[in-house]
């Protein structure tokens, strides 16, 4: 019973056309672990989560004029979503398995200034994925000098 009970942070939500393919290919394409699903009378997906380490994507419906999958929307977002791979997982790895799965690969793996490696993937609905691993942990300092001297790193605006 736990499990289906988060402590305080955040989750994201993210429609879809058709939330069942999307759930199954989530799962294939990024290793994304099935948490819950609840379905209807007819067997129509009504919300399902899946986990990814600590953290929860909520998969489901478009469900009113504001909540649409970019494949309605002309492939539009209004937001990405950002996941964070343990340290000593490969990324170039994953990036393969989700390109094999059919996700359309927007940045190829790539070492960040900040000691990041990182890849940006579209799914099957246009909804943008980007996927990252430590591999340096740097100081602010180190980030601002690595970029070139251009940057100012700060808590707070």
């Amino acid at each position: 019973m736990s499990d289906l009970y988060r402590p305080k942070g955040l989750s994201s939500a993210v429609c879809y056309v058709d939330p069942k393919a999307a759930f199954h290919w989530l799962e294939e394409a990024f290793g994304f672990e099935p948490l819950m699903v609840i379905l209807d009378e007819n067997e129509n997906l009504v919300h399902s989560e899946m986990r990814y380490g600590e953290s929860v994507v909520m998969i489901g419906n478009e469900w009113s004029a504001d909540h649409k999958s970019p494949k309605s929307m002309g492939g539009k977002n209004t937001q990405t979503v950002h996941v964070q791979l343990a340290r000593g997982e490969d990324v170039d790895a994953h990036c393969e398995c989700a390109r094999k799965a059919g996700a359309e690969i927007l940045q190829a793996p790539d070492t960040q200034f900040y000691g990041d490696r990182t890849y940006r993937a579209r799914d099957p609905e246009g909804h943008i994925w980007t996927f990252g691993v430590t591999l340096q942990e740097m100081s602010p300092d180190e980030w601002d000098k690595a970029a070139g001297g251009g940057m100012k790193t700060q808590t707070r605006l």
